[in-house]
């Protein structure tokens, strides 16, 4: 969703494996081969992958909830 100054919204903000480990604080090594096996939710484009804020949020939220 964009919001009224043309920024999307936090929620569907498209973050990049970088800004994953900084968020995670975790190894960018880390955050790829989550994404690889599919444990961490993301999407590949091509060579890059990407997540999303929301994705990330819920994900983390999940883990916390399993013990």
């Amino acid at each position: 969703m964009i919001q009224p100054n043309g920024a999307p919204s936090t929620d569907s903000e498209i973050l990049t494996v970088m800004d994953v480990a900084r968020f995670l604080r975790v190894p960018k090594s880390t955050v790829y081969k989550l994404a690889r096996v599919g444990e961490l939710p993301a999407s590949k484009i091509g060579k890059h992958w990407r997540f999303l804020r929301r994705d990330i949020h819920e994900w983390m939220h999940s883990r916390s909830q399993q013990g």
